[in-house]
């Protein structure tokens, strides 16, 4: 792998753990507002990456980095811990904390996505390639470059986890937010669903998610960029 692309993975690794790490805190605080303290006994109501890491140190460290380092593209996972008595007992306060994870990527994209709107209209920015989340500063190869590509992959990366992740399947946060709309009765037979689905039910899920996922995500990018991009005035 050529120093670029390799010095660009690193940059998706440590913005993919920063996210994951908000990603999962937000689950952990939600879910401790409505009851639940599993997770923040667990010390995961915290944007200290480690706990998060000790928890899940595969899903975050080692498989991006193999994914990365052989050149098959970023990918990985994390978890918080909840109390399934609890979310079964409060099926609307448990699907609040499924929704709080993408919800974090969400408000990590829209916070990205002010920052460049404001460098362009600024002129710190101008646009890159004009079909992605890509701004450049070519008249100033310092700061504003680095701020530019890290600000480009918080924005798209962060776009990515929230669509992927509210996906309404096993084992996503979308299928458990579902409980918002259910009783108790009908979060424990969603419980009892993603417990039949364990191991091999659940790499189905994800298979099945990772070729969704392009038609949520790729409308959802174009929709962005045209407003980080609104009025505009390209030259």
């Amino acid at each position: 792998m050529d120093p670029t692309r390799l010095a660009f993975g690193f940059l998706e690794f440590v913005v993919f753990l920063f996210s994951t790490t908000c990603h999962e805190a937000a689950h952990a605080l939600v879910a401790k507002w409505g009851g639940d303290t599993t997770a923040f006994e667990g010390g995961q109501v915290s944007l200290n990456p480690l706990p998060h890491i000790k928890r899940e140190i595969f899903g975050m460290v080692i498989l991006p980095l193999i994914g990365i380092l052989s050149g098959g593209g970023l990918i990985g996972y994390a978890s918080a811990p909840y109390n399934p008595q609890w979310s079964v007992n409060h099926p609307k306060r448990a699907g609040l904390m499924s929704l709080a994870g993408p919800g974090a990527n969400f408000a990590l994209a829209i916070l990205a996505g002010i920052l460049m709107r404001l460098g362009l209209i600024l002129g710190i920015f101008v646009p890159g390639a004009i079909s992605t989340a890509e701004i450049v500063a070519p008249a100033n190869p310092g700061f504003a470059t680095a701020a530019a590509t890290i600000l480009s992959v918080f924005f798209s990366l962060n776009l990515l986890l929230g669509c992927f992740n509210l996906l309404p399947i096993p084992p996503l946060d979308g299928f458990g937010a579902l409980s918002i709309f259910t009783n108790p009765q009908g979060a424990f037979r969603l419980m009892q669903l993603r417990a039949k689905m364990r191991s091999f039910g659940m790499m189905i899920g994800i298979l099945i998610s990772s070729y969704l996922l392009g038609y949520v995500y790729d409308p959802m990018l174009v929709r962005g960029v045209r407003l980080i991009y609104a009025f505009y005035k390209f030259h």
